[in-house]
């Protein structure tokens, strides 16, 4: 497998970002193109509403797993701080936004904590944090 770095670490998963989002927003398109082809309102309403709910399912299945992961993300941070410092990572979690958090996930155990204090000294983005890092260290299941 190819090293992880700020350059690749991005994933696209095939069926989500180009087979199933792509086919709602078809579908979506369709309706819409077709929308006064119907005999009836009721008809044109219906099949408008069945195409935003296709489009809002996979969305919506994405926003629910991105979310479960930055839980899960944010308590390792908290357990691997904890095992750095032997301190609580809360005061520290406080300073930082959750994207911060997650960019900061990414650090080796060496520069986790001097980049932390950097972060939160100069409000560091999630890309700047990224790019910080010498040493990645790689997340290969992240969704």
């Amino acid at each position: 497998m190819k090293a992880q770095n700020f350059e690749n670490h991005a994933r696209y998963y095939l069926f989500h970002h180009f087979v199933l989002t792509p086919l709602t927003l078809i579908y979506l398109g369709y309706t819409l193109y077709t929308i006064n082809q119907h005999e009836s309102v009721s008809e044109a309403i219906q099949s408008l509403l069945l195409a935003v709910i296709l489009l809002l399912i996979p969305l919506l299945s994405r926003i629910y797993a991105l979310k479960n992961q930055n839980r899960i993300i944010v308590m390792e941070m908290r357990q691997r701080y904890f095992e750095l410092t032997g301190k609580r990572f809360e005061p520290k979690e406080q300073k930082l936004k959750t994207g911060q958090i997650i960019a900061l996930r990414f650090a080796s155990d060496e520069e986790l904590i001097p980049l932390m204090e950097q972060a939160i000294l100069e409000n560091l983005t999630n890309k700047a944090i990224k790019r910080a890092i010498k040493n990645w260290r790689p997340d290969y299941r992240r969704v």
